[in-house]
This record gives structure tokens, sequence and C-alpha cells, in this order.
């Protein structure tokens, strides 16, 4: 259960595999901390994720998922090593981006978008 609370917007993310989904969550870093059945709440990175069964509609077809998620964190580069894998490539690359963010794509339960990134100008000189 949930101690430290803070305020912010978090997704409620549908998947057509509630299992699959928490483990790839997890292999990102999170952890369950909440939810039952059908609804599952997932923290890591300082982040939270709200995960649910998908009910009928477009999305149930992972090609034409219309759903993403970003992810603001300056831990960009752990969780990256973590699903080298799972990089969407070419584009998705860890990289700076033209528009000020230090970030990498990653391919998601479902053809979920998964983008986690910091500000470049925030991130430590190497």
């Amino acid at each position: 259960m949930l101690t430290d609370v803070s305020v912010g917007a978090f997704a409620i993310v549908p998947s057509n595999d509630l299992k699959a989904s928490i483990a790839f969550w997890e292999r990102l870093g999170f952890t369950r901390t909440g939810g039952e059945g059908d609804y599952v709440v997932m923290t890591g990175w300082n982040c939270e994720v709200h995960v649910t069964q998908a009910g009928e509609g477009p999305w149930r077809v992972p090609e034409a998922n219309p759903f993403g998620i970003f992810i603001r964190t300056p831990d960009v580069d752990a969780i990256a090593a973590r699903v080298d894998d799972l990089i969407v490539r070419p584009g998705g690359i860890l990289r700076h981006r033209e528009w000020g963010m230090y970030e990498v794509g990653i391919n998601g339960p479902d053809g979920l978008l998964v983008r986690i990134g910091w500000p470049s100008r925030l991130m430590k000189a190497e």
C-alpha cells in the first residue's frame, strides 16, 4: 500500500493481457502497489501507472493501439538498460531529441508506446 502520496496525473492503460502487462511493468522496475481484480496500480521510479483489463473497442487490436505513456524520470539510462530488446528501432533509440528531452521509446504490451525521458538541460554532464 502506498504511504507516500503525491499530487499528479496518472495514466490508466488498458491491456488485453493483464498478467503480461504486469510482468512488463515489473521488468521496467515497477512494483504492484494496489488495485484488485482487473485494475492494478504499478509504482516505480517515483511514477505511478494504473493498468486495467481492456474491454471491447479498437484498442483490442495491438496494431491500432491509440494509447501511449510518457514517464518523466532522470533514470532514463537505467530503465533503457533493463529493456534494450524492447527499444523501438531505429527511431526510439536513447538520445537527446530536438524538443529538449533525453529519451527512449519502448514497445509496450498491446502496441503501447512507452516513452521515458528527462529534460536534456537537466542531465548530468558525462
